[in-house]
Order: structure tokens, then sequence, then C-alpha cells
């Protein structure tokens, strides 16, 4: 039995005549945490969008838990998923709990009153918000939040169906220091969590690289430009050729930064 979760061969993505994404070949196996670094353009939404189901490819295969795109019901293979965008949260009405807001990933639902949920639902949906660091905040509405606590309560709506792949991207944007500081903190939890998920995080930054990550893919121009294990991948010589940026790096405490030259 294989433990890859997720397979991109082959991928193309092709969109008003350019090429967004071109010959991805990429794997996630069980027990990895990948982050996937890029300049704006450089396909990382694309290819998270493309694992989350929520976008074709023109041209390869991708395979999410054993299934083929495809083949699937993506459907039901989206509830095996947690995804968490900006997009998505876009589509979440400000009026919702935030426990509604976890409990409706059961069936990738945007509301509560398009299914039936019993209190053992509930009592997950609450565990998460309790594991996330927000627990109090159940009641409160979405639109009552922080941004920090918006996406600590999206983080663990990623979590509520037991999924066997996490996937966010960019949930660290638009986040000030606090916020930011507490996501990555969580983010550092759920990595060392053993029977946590494999999961994909896509930034922009490498000061937002949880401790714990194992991998990293850096895309440039939507091609490959490097990918393997965090440690042999992340350098100073790939980081600049990303970002088109003579860089420095530097590793402190399990944390990155880097800075122009």
């Amino acid at each position: 039995m294989t433990d890859v979760v997720l397979a991109l061969r082959g991928v193309r993505l092709i969109a008003d005549g350019r090429v967004i994404l071109d010959e991805i070949d990429w794997e996630v196996r069980e027990g990895e945490r990948w982050v996937v670094l890029g300049r704006n353009g450089s396909g990382k939404t694309s290819i998270v969008r493309i694992a989350a189901l929520y976008l074709h490819p023109s041209a390869g295969e991708v395979e999410v838990l054993g299934e083929r795109l495809g083949r699937a019901d993506v459907r039901t293979l989206r509830t095996r998923v947690g995804f968490a965008s900006s997009a998505l949260s876009a589509q979440l009405r400000p009026a919702l709990p935030a426990l509604d807001v976890v409990m409706t990933a059961k069936h990738a639902a945007l509301e509560p009153w398009w299914h039936r949920y019993e209190e053992a639902e509930r009592e997950r949906a609450r565990g998460l918000l309790d594991r996330m660091g927000v627990g109090g905040l159940a009641h409160r509405t979405l639109g009552t939040l922080s941004s920090g606590e918006q996406q600590r309560v999206l983080l663990a709506r990623t979590l509520m169906t037991s999924p066997g792949l996490v996937l966010l991207d960019e949930p660290t944007a638009g986040l000030d220091l606090t916020g930011r500081e507490e996501l990555v903190a969580a983010l550092a939890a759920l990595a060392r969590d053993v029977t946590a998920p494999p999961a994909v995080l896509v930034t922009h930054h490498v000061d937002e690289i949880p401790p714990g990550f194992t991998h990293a893919l850096l895309l440039r121009q939507g091609r490959v430009l490097a990918l393997g294990p965090l440690a042999a991948t992340l350098n100073e010589a790939n980081l600049s050729e990303c970002f088109d940026l003579p860089l420095r790096l530097q590793q402190r405490g399990g944390r990155f930064s880097a800075w122009a030259r």
C-alpha cells in the first residue's frame, strides 16, 4: 500500500493562452509537512487549488488520497481534504458562528441548514476550536473575530472530517504580528502531532514557515525550481533564484529569516 497522499504528474495549466503551471511533478507522503514558496504569479495558489480539487489542470494526472481526478466523485473526495483559502473564507457568511463554520466542513458545506448535525459533531467542532486556542469564541460570529482568530477557526475547520490531507493557501496573509505568530504556533503544534495528516502550506515569506515542517517546493514562473527535504532545498542559492533577488538566509530557533544582500 502506497503512502503517497498527493501526486501531480506532468501537470500543466493554461489560462487565457498563458501557461500558469508547466510540467509539475510533485508527491506528498504520509507524515510530511510541505511549504510552497514563490513570487506572486509563480503558480502557488493554482497548484494548491488543483490539489484541493477545485481546479482541473489542462494536462497531466492528479491523484489525491488514492483517487484520480477525472475518475473520482470530487464532491465526496473534497470532504477528505482539509482546505483553507481566502477565496473559501470569503464565501462564509460573517454572521455564521465559529462553531458552525467548523461543523459545516463535515459536508464541505457553507451553511448549517443544508444538512443535519449530531451532538457528537458539535462536540468535535468545539474540541477543535479548543485545540486552536479559540474555544471561547465558539458562539461568536465570524465577522466579529480578528483576522488571526478567523484563521485559527478556519484551521480548526480543515480538521473537522479527520482529513487525509490539509491544504492551506496563504493563511497568514493580512495578519498583524500577533495574529501571525499565534497561527504559526498553532501550525507548529500540528506539525509536531504524529497523528495529524500531511499538510501543505502556501506562503510568500520564509519567516512564516512553522517549526516542524519537513519539505519545501519552490516555484518559479510556473515551474518547479527545487523540491525536497527542507534542510536541503531551502538555501540561499535556491531562494535567491526563486525570488529573483540576491538573498541572505538565516535559521534560528527553528525559524527562518531572509533579507536582500
